[in-house]
């Protein structure tokens, strides 16, 4: 049998990995500033994070959601603390487009309406409602196509004032940095005046923080930089660190019921010693006040290079904005200087997601070799 051939692959095969740094079959070493799609939070192999995971599978790897599983409590506990979202209830499942899946779902059940209000350039999975709610006619096959979906630019107050109105809306979702779009951002002044529309419309609001989350943007979900309260926020990627793991933040006012929602895998007990291990770093080794800072100095580093025309982001979610194509960019940085970054639907952008351990030494490391390329 061969492989489903989906993916346009580099010739690079990582065989391990320890902190910021890949090493291939050969013995070459990488430096990962992509964190295979921002995944990577804490870097690879953080002691205490394999030290958690080694002990638990010790213990006991698996059990279905027929049970009781106190690290569910546990991990519960400790998100609602570090996310100062104690108010919210959570639900586990196993991967962004899964979390995503499930936050419209629950706004459909709660408000009896269907259609969904999604963004320009925004991403939220590949399957069903999600890839529907995805702008990007290419990955959206003619059954997701079925789905009510309206897609509207950003900071056009006008056009979702008039869509939502209609009464037929269920939920609203967007990422507050998005991921593969190419890190466009809303105002605050849209965030907040579309959060005050959809419940004024009966609508649910979604926030994607599916790769902006768990301290990637500088606070720990990326709708805290613009004093908005979300419905529903989905999780994933760097709650995990590597392990595949995904969630919803579902407020306390929405009301669950047996069989609303479900899962075989999700929440499972490896996957909640992964999240909680991942939780543990953040808070011990200050690390999402690291991305801030990082972050920052990051965009001053930029600014010294002339063929950067923009800077996106925040936090370590960011992106560097050519007046070219990055796709070749992005092969020399693999193969002449051994880094890894990310690229966008935005062609122009290469895309820069560490591990919120990054400092500034690795910084100064990519842009010696940015400017070498360049």
């Amino acid at each position: 049998m061969k492989l489903f051939d989906v993916y346009p692959l580099y010739n690079v095969t990582p065989v391990s990995a320890k902190g910021m740094v890949v090493i291939d079959d050969k013995g070459q070493k990488y430096l990962d500033f992509y964190g295979g799609h921002a995944v990577i939070s804490i870097g690879h192999g953080h002691p205490h994070y394999a030290e958690k995971l080694k002990n638990q599978l010790d213990k006991i790897g698996f059990y279905s959601n027929a049970v009781q599983n106190p690290l569910q409590v546990e991990l519960a506990t400790k998100l609602g603390k570090s996310s100062n979202c104690e108010d919210y209830n959570l639900f586990l499942c196993n991967s962004g487009a899964e979390a995503n899946e499930n936050a419209l779902k629950l706004a459909s059940f709660k408000t009896g309406k269907s259609r969904v209000i999604a963004f320009k350039n925004g991403f939220h999975g590949r399957t069903s409602a999600a890839v529907a709610a995805t702008d990007n006619e290419k990955i959206n096959a003619p059954i997701n196509k079925q789905q009510k979906v309206t897609i509207l630019p950003f900071n056009d107050i006008a056009a979702f004032t008039a869509e939502i109105s209609k009464g037929d809306v269920c939920g609203v979702i967007l990422e507050a940095i998005q991921g593969v779009g190419g890190l466009d951002e809303p105002s605050a002044e849209f965030f907040q005046a579309i959060t005050k529309l959809t419940k004024e419309n009966g609508a649910l609001l979604i926030a994607d923080e599916v790769q902006c989350g768990f301290g990637r943007s500088g606070k720990f979900f990326g709708f805290q930089h613009h004093d908005i309260k979300p419905d529903i926020i989905s999780i994933a990627k760097g709650m995990g660190n590597g392990f595949p793991v995904g969630g919803v933040l579902i407020h306390e006012s929405i009301e669950a019921s047996y069989g609303m929602l479900g899962t075989t895998f999700g929440g499972n007990h490896l996957a909640c010693a992964a999240t909680t291990a991942v939780l543990e770093v953040l808070e011990n080794e200050n690390l999402i006040e690291n991305a801030a800072e990082i972050g920052a100095y990051f965009k001053e580093k930029a600014k010294e290079i002339p063929q950067i025309k923009n800077i996106k982001g925040k936090g370590l979610m960011l992106g560097i904005e050519f007046d070219f194509e990055v796709g070749e960019l992005r092969k020399k940085m693999i193969y002449n200087q051994h880094i890894f970054t990310g690229g966008a639907m935005n062609k122009k952008l290469l895309r820069f997601l560490p591990a919120l351990n990054c400092t500034k030494e690795h910084i100064d490391l990519f842009f010696n070799a940015l400017k070498e390329e360049l």
